[in-house]
Formats: C-alpha cells, structure tokens, sequence
C-alpha cells in the first residue's frame, strides 16, 4: 500500500475557494522500495577497505604511508626496483626484477629438492597462514588466496636468497646482473627498508626453516639480515649478535630495533611521559630550547662527536652536547623517513626514531648550522651539500612528523627529554645554556 502524506496549505486552490486546503501526496511504490533500501543500508555496517578495522591491532604492521609523510617526499616510501607484498605487486616499473624473483626460486628449488622440499612445501606452510598475513596490512588486500601466497612464496624466497648470497651461504655469480650492476643492489636494499615494500616475518621464518636444511649454516634468519644491511651501515658484529634471536615484525622493524635503547630506558620514557603529561609548562619550555646548533654555540654550548653504537644515544652534561655521528645519505634518508612513518602508524611501538629525527630537525635549521655539525665529525655528509642537508632537515619539520594525537605529542616529548638530558639530568641542566640569565651578559 502506498503512504499518503497530508498537509494543510494556505495557498488558494483550482477547484476550491478556501485559502486553506488539505493536499494529499501520493509516495509511489518505487520511492517507498527505495527508501526501505536506505534504512536496510544504514542498518549494515560495511567493511572499510582502505584503512580496515584492524589496522589498530597489534598485528597490523604494514602500513599505506599518510598523505600527511608523502607530501614531504612521495619517493622516499615507493619501491624504484622491486615490488615487496601486494601494495606494489605487478607496476609495471618493478617489472624487470619481478622476473628475476622466478630465477631466484628455481636456484632455491635445487638446492633444497635433495631434502624432499619443494614448491608444495613452501605453499603449504604459507597458506595456512593466510588470516594473519592479511591482518598485518592495514588496507584490504584484494588478492585471491591462491595469488597472495604466490605473492608471500615468491617474494620471500627472492629475500632469502639475497640474504644467502650475500652472507655467502651461496656462491655468487659474478655475471649475475643483480650483483654486478651495483646500483640494483644498492636500490634493493633501499626498497627493502620502505614501510609500504614488507612483508611479515612469519612468512619469511616459514620459509626460511625449509630453506636452510640444505646448507650446513647455524646463522638465524635475523643475522642474516642484519648482515646483509650492514653493507650499507657497517657496525661491529659484536654488536649485530646481540640480535640474533630477536623478533620482529618486517625487515623495517627489524632494522629500526637495534638501534633503539634497552628496556629499561623505555620504561623510563613511560615514568616521564607520566610528568610531562602534568607538567605542560615545563614541557613547552624545554621544547623551546632545543634552539638550532649555531644559537646554541653562540649561548655557550659545545659539540662533540660521542662514540656510540647507536645514534640515538644523545647525552648532555656540563654544557657539553655529545651526539653520535649520522652519515645522511640516501641509503639514511630513506630508513629515517620510513622508520618515522611506521612509529606514526604504529602505536604499539616507541617513537625514538621520531623523536631523534624532531631533535635534529630543531638542530639543524640553515647550512650553516649543518656545516658546524659536520665540522665537529657529528653528521657525515654524503648526502650533497650543507643547503641540502638543512633542507632534507627542513622538509620533515616538527609539524609533519607529529600527527593529532595527544599521547603521540606527549610521548615525544618525553623521548625528547630523555634524548637531550639522558636519564639523570633535568630540563634545568640545559636551559641556563640556551637561555643565559641577564645577569650572565
């Protein structure tokens, strides 16, 4: 039955001579069907694809980088060699070492068939796990079951046997144009490293367990990797072994880890972040006096190179400010901006990385003041020149980094206080330096 809906109108009418009449509207059937559409979809909750319910889990760790990060420098987070997972899987630029990856499958594949390992084995220890490989990646993955495991198979066995080869569990081919050109090499690693390019760890565990019964190698998958990043940022091995039983999240994760303080400095960061959340006034002043490296000089601090085996490890005492040395390259570019990138989409992890990156943004604001850290051996410029530098700094400003979230903000600030004044100085320490009383002119 069709509604009817009456209303009283003051407006004369053609077949009366009231001012007042009663109009009848007649809803068709059409419109009363579409309607009842409408109330039946506002009734259905429809699943997000582009950012899913999930991707605040803990188990969601590969992220789609925000517009928010891309707008400073789009290219530091998209593969420029090879696609990684199914963000980028099948663009067609990456084309060239897609092919390669079958090449790479099949050296696997005769290594490891005298084991009675083949192709079926690897698909069917990754299959299985197809519920949590999609729970990793915060946008919907449209992929069939069958090609996402094709996609996890293939790429990971390309990674492993990067990583075997250079670890030298495997001989390399000299003729290899993947190792003789180096600039593939060089831009592998790189896109190894961006938060869009991952895949999980419990994939490449997966395979690597089939993998190594047939090489006699008691190397972990973790040292491995770590080895094989270590061509780009060369560290003692007494310091990579220390990792070798550590877990992680992605190869990005990974990387980042070892150069984040110890537990109990994080426990730290929480009992600090508890005090600046109730202490803003002292939290806005100490942000005011990270000023930029020549302002400070000029207030009478000084600068030194600290011997460190993590950059983060920033102390301040005596009016002295002890940095570890930062090599800014593109290989470093590339691992800061996406290791801030995952901290921002990630909240279940610290944000050392992005608090460091503020400090030396608030360091580092004209060339002059990347000349005088480079001067004193605090940044190793390979990157160009000092007015590149200051601006590769000046893109990523404080603004940038920090989204909306109050915590966020809070969390910073207290990585920020425990990054400049270590864990037994106060703000006070500091702030007569940057800020000399009147009576000390």
């Amino acid at each position: 039955m069709n509604s009817i809906i009456t209303t009283q109108s003051n407006l004369p009418t053609k077949h009366s001579g009231n001012s007042s009449a009663i109009h009848v509207i007649d809803i068709s059937s059409e419109a009363e069907k579409w309607i009842s559409q409408l109330e039946l979809v506002k009734n259905v909750e429809k699943a997000p694809k582009l950012l899913q319910k999930s991707a605040g889990n803990s188990s969601c760790c590969i992220f789609k980088v925000p517009q928010a990060l891309t707008q400073i420098n789009e290219k530091a987070y998209q593969p420029h060699a090879v696609s990684i997972g199914p963000y980028h899987h099948g663009s067609e630029h990456l084309e060239m070492i897609q092919q390669h990856k079958w090449r790479f499958l099949g050296s696997i594949l005769n290594r490891t068939k005298n084991q009675g390992v083949g192709l079926k084995e690897f698909f069917k220890a990754v299959a299985p796990q197809e519920d949590k490989i999609r729970e990793c990646y915060s946008e919907f993955i449209e992929f069939s079951s069958h090609k996402l495991v094709e996609i996890m198979v293939l790429d990971g066995c390309f990674i492993i046997e990067l990583l075997f080869i250079v670890g030298k569990l495997v001989p390399a081919n000299h003729d290899d144009p993947i190792f003789s050109m180096e600039w593939i090499l060089s831009h592998l690693m790189r896109d190894l490293l961006r938060l869009e390019n991952q895949i999980p760890f419990i994939v490449l565990q997966s395979l690597f367990d089939l993998i190594k019964v047939a090489h006699q190698d008691s190397r972990s998958l973790t040292e491995l990797a770590l080895e094989f990043f270590d061509y780009s940022i060369d560290r003692p091995i007494e310091v990579l072994i220390q990792y070798k039983d550590m877990k992680w999240k992605h190869l990005l994760d990974l990387f980042r880890l070892t150069f984040v303080p110890p537990p109990d400095f994080k426990y730290l960061l929480d009992k600090l972040a508890e005090r600046s959340a109730s202490n803003e006034d002292e939290r806005d002043r100490f942000l005011q006096s990270i000023q930029p490296a020549m302002k400070l000089r000029r207030s009478g601090i000084k600068f030194e190179q600290r011997k460190s085996d993590s950059f983060l490890d920033i102390k301040f005492s005596h009016g002295v400010l002890s940095i570890p040395a930062l090599t800014i390259d593109d290989f470093a570019t590339i691992f800061l901006l996406n290791w801030v990138a995952f901290e921002q989409c990630y909240r279940h992890c610290n944000k050392y990385i992005t608090s460091y990156v503020a400090f030396m943004c608030r360091l580092i604001n004209t060339p002059e003041d990347a000349g005088y850290l480079s001067d004193h051996d605090i940044i190793e410029n390979s990157y160009g020149t000092d007015d590149e530098v200051a601006k590769f700094f000046n893109d990523m400003e404080f603004k940038h980094i920090y989204f909306d979230s109050p915590w966020s903000f809070v969390s910073a600030m207290a990585a920020l206080f425990l990054l400049l004044l270590t864990v037994t100085q106060t703000f006070f320490g500091v702030y007569p330096y940057a800020f000399p009383s009147k009576q000390n002119n």
